[in-house]
């Protein structure tokens, strides 16, 4: 790679892009970028990096003497700074290329993959390692409320990052995580997802298992042992491997588990394990963690201690408020075994209470009808339902759409309460008058939602 002075990038303010901006600047970089969407926090941070952001997409962005363009996930062809860069052949990289040559080559890389879940594993691996001293690197799709930032890309030996099996940029279909150069890989489950770039479940496992393929021999791959699909993948790989999990024929078996008011907790190599958070999956998150840490040989005693402080991550199962008793509680979840399992961690955490879900489809899959049938069932252990209307309905094609009112009337049928709104102040108004004191109400969204949150503890 010839040398590299100055780096331009293409959608700065999204926040592994601003992260990695920030981190190069720090290396003595000249570092600027564009993004038509420019505001705080992220457009201040830069600045005070010293970076320079041009506020939407021209051609006369891009630097005379820029060596190197990063090219963003989300941008696509028409861009009239990626057609400068074509027009002018000018060097450029995806973001997940830019990582692995700046920051992961010759580190000791954790990538925690699968279709639920990554982000509250990385976020506790992250903070395990931060508390046994060794001053992990980390990049995490979330806000680790322990950590207080989701990335920190400072020169260490051990980098822990969310590896995500979306497409790595316009030109490059491959999913992300095959640029991380991992030495230890976590599949938390595989499931259906992200239809607009997979055809089929065989896609999906297609790309993890080239993952598996790039592990190193002195490496080793971390299983869920209860989800056929991760062992399915683990038969072909040629690294080391130990299945984590609840099942008998688990290496490293969950014992004891136990969910209830105060959190949850485990036994994993005789051991236990107390956790702040609910819910089977959120135990066998940990228990991946745990086993991960285990393997560059983090004390157990330390893994306990960081473990039992764990305090979740942003946006899951985030208690935004309580108002006259009614707690409302922010969820990133969009997939239905997403939903369904964490409605059954708030119901083991909320036992006694009425438990209201809002969900409001907004993911390239579940505005689909990829999910129609599945979605009444993950509702199931909600006392009612309310669906909000598809965000962006317009970008499908009309036989692929989500059909919510049939979602609600599939869910009515079960005996329950279920209620098509489209508009959020429809929603919240339907809240007043359904939401009593001691109630729970888990809203479902990984977008804003027109704020939502504020506005219902508002009304409340």
């Amino acid at each position: 790679m010839y040398e590299i002075q100055h780096v331009h990038f293409l959608g700065i303010c999204g926040t592994a892009m601003g992260a990695t901006a920030a981190a190069l600047r720090e290396r003595g970089f000249t570092v600027t970028g564009s993004d038509e969407n420019v505001y705080p926090p992220m457009s201040t941070f830069l600045e005070e990096k010293g970076v320079t952001i041009a506020s939407g997409y021209r051609a006369e962005n891009l630097p005379a003497n820029a060596d190197l363009i990063v090219v963003g996930n989300a941008i696509k062809r028409g861009n009239p700074e990626v057609e400068a860069v074509l027009n002018r052949k000018l060097f450029y990289r995806s973001l997940p290329e830019t990582l692995k040559e700046f920051f992961l080559r010759g580190r000791h890389n954790l990538v925690v993959t699968g279709t639920h879940g990554k982000t509250t594993t990385t976020s506790l691996l992250a903070w395990i390692f931060e508390r046994a001293g060794l001053q992990p690197g980390y990049l995490i799709g979330g806000i680790p409320r322990n950590l207080g930032q989701g990335a920190c890309l400072r020169d260490s030996k051990y980098f822990v990052i969310e590896g995500d099996e979306y497409d790595t940029a316009f030109f490059d279909k491959r999913s992300k995580f095959v640029h991380y150069l991992p030495e230890l890989v976590i599949v938390n489950n595989i499931e259906f997802d992200h239809a607009d770039i997979f055809g089929d479940i065989s896609d999906i496992k297609l790309s993890f298992q080239r993952l598996l393929n790039i592990v190193p021999q002195s490496g080793l791959v971390l299983l869920n042992s209860d989800d056929a699909n991760c062992v399915e993948i683990g038969k072909t790989c040629p690294a080391p491997i130990i299945e984590v999990g609840f099942s008998p024929n688990a290496a490293n078996r969950i014992e004891d588990a136990v969910c209830d008011a105060s959190g949850s907790r485990f036994k994993l190599f005789g051991a236990e394990f107390h956790l702040k958070i609910n819910g089977n999956f959120n135990i066998r998150n940990a228990a991946m963690a745990v086993s991960a840490a285990r393997f560059y040989g983090v004390p157990i005693p330390v893994i306990q201690e960081a473990v039992a402080t764990f305090e979740g991550v942003k946006r899951r199962q985030e208690v935004r408020g309580e108002r006259n008793g009614i707690k409302v509680i922010d969820d990133f979840g969009h997939h239905p075994t997403a939903i369904r399992e964490t409605l059954a961690g708030l119901r083991r955490q909320y036992a006694g209470s009425r438990i209201w879900a809002v969900f409001e489809p907004r993911s390239n899959t579940t505005r689909r009808a990829v999910f129609q049938h599945e979605l009444p069932a993950a509702f199931a252990q909600a006392d009612g339902t309310i669906l909000a209307k598809v965000a962006k309905l317009e970008q499908i094609p009309e036989a692929e759409r989500l059909h919510p009112e049939q979602v609600v009337a599939d869910i009515a049928a079960t005996g329950k309460p279920a209620f098509y709104e489209p508009d959020v102040e429809q929603i919240i108004a339907r809240l007043k008058g359904l939401a009593k004191p001691g109630d729970v109400v888990a809203i479902f969204s990984n977008g804003g939602f027109d704020n939502i949150h504020a506005r219902l503890l508002a009304a409340l």
